[in-house]
């Protein structure tokens, strides 16, 4: 082999190696809580995020579930759905929308150390119960056994989940065809119990 036949096999294969890498899903530190208090109680005792980071999630995640928590045309969809006593209507949720909507209750929010794409900057994701009693996001892209624990994540678990405002609340039959909100085929991970 040349030595010119030699440098271009090397670029290729750092090339190659260089593309490889970039396609790999950025894993980070999250931790999943079922409440804010839980979150800056283990924050004053050192934890992984801090208070601010704490107080910065939840208010995302909170912002979150009224933009795109799953919204059902009658409180017995949902609680089939997301389990008995685990949902309410839209205008209790929003202070403003309909009341004739339901929607899951917040069940605990997802923090992430999204070290890579913010900068030390937390993204936070709400979560909600299934009718078997685990928990998900409002993506539906991840299950977890518990909504308190550290876990490692893929970043595109913190992926902003797809507006529900203002689209047809699922009836029975939408949220059957759609395998129920807590059945999705996408990626799951387990944290917390």
């Amino acid at each position: 082999m040349t030595k010119r036949s030699r440098r271009v096999a090397i670029a290729i294969l750092g090339a190659s190696a260089f593309a490889l890498a970039g396609c790999r899903d950025e894993q980070v530190d999250a931790e999943a809580f079922p409440d804010l208090r839980s979150c800056t109680s283990e924050a004053a005792q050192g934890g992984l995020f801090t208070v601010e980071d704490c107080e910065a999630a939840f208010a995302e995640a909170e912002a979150l579930h009224v933009e795109a928590a799953p919204r059902y045309d009658s409180v017995a969809v949902c609680e089939e759905q997301h389990g008995e006593g685990a949902c309410g209507s839209e205008a209790a949720a929003t202070q403003g929308g309909s009341g004739s909507i339901f929607m899951p209750l917040l069940a605990g929010y997802l923090i992430g150390n999204m070290l890579g794409g913010r900068a030390g900057m937390s993204a936070g994701q709400p979560m909600y119960k299934t009718a078997d009693g685990k928990f998900t996001n409002a993506a539906r892209s991840s299950t977890f056994s518990g909504n308190s624990g550290a876990t490692k994540m893929n970043t595109a678990q913190f992926t902003r989940p797809t507006s529900t405002i203002g689209k047809a609340p699922m009836n029975r039959a939408t949220a059957s065809s759609r395998g129920g909100f807590g059945n999705s085929s996408a990626g799951r991970t387990s944290a917390g119990s």
